[in-house]
């Protein structure tokens, strides 16, 4: 039987990157994928769902 496509920004296997850019914008990026220009790491590689939260944290910081 086949597997199913898992998008590897969905797929919790990974490990991931946070991203942030000049305009301090963040991306979930996983860890395998090289980084886009304009892109530096500020966290990971870590569990998809520690990054999501480090991203959740620090948006809000950003935000307020």
């Amino acid at each position: 039987m086949q597997s199913e496509y898992q998008n590897p920004f969905d797929d919790e296997s990974h490990q991931f990157l946070v991203l942030t850019n000049d305009l301090g914008q963040h991306s979930l990026w996983p860890e395998f994928a090289g980084i886009p220009r304009g892109w530096k790491t500020v966290y990971g590689p870590q569990d998809r769902r520690l990054c999501v939260e480090y991203v959740e944290e620090n948006w809000k910081s950003l935000n307020h």
